[in-house]
């Protein structure tokens, strides 16, 4: 069972794809955003879910405070449930302050070479066995599109390496939680 954690959706249980993906646990999501509340860099922010399963990071970003929420998944299986789930966010919303959440059914990269700037919270909880190179590819198209203050979270198996961040992005932090290990890359100053 998937659910928000916090916010004025907390508690609140999301539908999960039957197959295809990995939701994020609710242990590892509420540190994840434990870490993000401690900084303040959830409440006001543009945020991107890559990947988005089910929608659980966005829609707890949303949850929380995230002014505009987009999240992106390529299964169109998975993408109509995270507009059912994104439904069910809004109708637990504050009416005048609901946030705005948008579903884009499209492949990442596709997206990313597309999309307009002004990131400031990116989520990549891609399938583990995306490449090595995809995902440094994904990190590379991503990294203009982020504000100065952005913060990139990668979420993948402890057996994989360290994401290539390329030029555009620095590591901050590494933190593993038992099979799965959570990164938090910033954009480099130009």
């Amino acid at each position: 069972m998937t659910r928000i954690v916090a916010g004025f959706a907390g508690s609140l249980t999301l539908a999960v794809p039957k197959a295809g993906t990995r939701p994020t646990s609710d242990r590892v999501r509420e540190a994840i955003f434990s870490a993000l509340d401690a900084r303040d860099a959830v409440r006001g922010a543009r945020v991107l879910d890559l990947y988005a399963g089910s929608g659980a990071l966005g829609l707890e970003a949303a949850s929380r405070g995230g002014r505009i929420v987009t999240l992106v998944e390529n299964s169109f299986s998975a993408a109509q449930l995270c507009k059912k789930n994104t439904e069910a966010v809004l109708r637990a919303a504050p009416k005048r302050d609901a946030p705005r959440i948008r579903v884009v059914g499209q492949a990442v990269q596709s997206f990313l070479a597309g999309t307009p700037d002004g990131f400031d919270l990116v989520f990549l909880d891609p399938p583990y066995d995306l490449t090595d190179a995809e995902l440094a590819g994904n990190l590379a198209a991503l990294a203009p599109l982020l504000d100065p203050d952005a913060l990139v979270i990668v979420e993948r198996s402890s057996r994989s390496p360290e994401p290539d961040w390329g030029p555009g992005l620095r590591l901050e932090r590494r933190k593993d939680y038992g099979d799965t290990t959570v990164w938090t890359a910033s954009p480099v100053a130009p």
